[in-house]
């Protein structure tokens, strides 16, 4: 263990309030802001699994903005070429999925029940979810707007989603007992410790480097 046991019961607390049935799709949110703070909410509400779809060449994860939560969420890239793939077998799972879109078929975001394993789909700040990923909604979502703008910024209407999802999660009880087996909380506490661990130590390594060459 790379770790101490002090810091490695706080995990362990984390990951037991740690909803897996409770997922996220970034469909090329493109904004590092966005996409870091998306990653920030998903802590605060006990997301562990959030998956995305980015084209673009920059980094997408922005420290500043995550502070911290990007170690804390299981985030994992998904090629285009395995998009149907992922959507069909996600679906064979038995996860709903529950998109984001200005459709005329789209409901009102808090008639979903999240309850029930959902992964809900976000899109590009101007595009929204793409033709291919809608294709795989079982769900449409709207948040309803009363002002001159159509739509909310993308990082804020995902936490605005987010926190629906735990209000109700929350009121059937689901946070308090875990969604992980021990034998999965123990597989990752394992792999947040050492990663943790290592990325430290680079970063140390790092700036006695620059020190040493200054």
């Amino acid at each position: 263990m790379f770790i101490t046991e002090k810091r490695a019961q706080k995990i362990i607390n984390l990951l037991k309030k740690r909803q897996k049935d409770l997922q996220l799709f970034s469909d090329n949110v493109s904004n590092p802001h966005n996409f870091s703070a998306i990653l920030r909410t998903s802590d605060a509400v006990g997301v562990l699994y959030l998956y995305y779809r980015y084209s673009g060449s920059d980094k997408i994860i922005n420290e500043d903005i995550t502070m911290g939560s990007h170690k804390w969420v299981i985030h994992q890239k998904v090629p285009d070429e395995k998009i149907e793939e992922f959507f069909l077998s996600k679906k064979k799972e038995g996860f709903q999925i529950v998109a984001t879109s200005l459709s005329e078929d789209s409901v009102h975001f808090r008639k979903v029940d999240y309850t029930k394993p959902t992964i809900i789909v976000v899109g590009h700040e101007l595009k929204g979810v793409s033709e291919e990923i809608l294709h795989f909604a079982d769900k449409k979502i709207i948040i309803p707007m009363y002002g001159m703008a159509q739509s909310l910024n993308v990082s804020v209407a995902t936490g605005v989603i987010l926190y629906e999802a735990q209000r109700q999660r929350e009121e059937k009880g689901m946070y308090e007992k875990p969604s992980l087996s021990e034998e999965e909380i123990e597989n990752i506490l394992k792999e947040w410790s050492t990663e943790n661990v290592i990325r430290d130590k680079m970063k140390k390594s790092a700036v006695k480097h620059f020190l040493k060459n200054d």
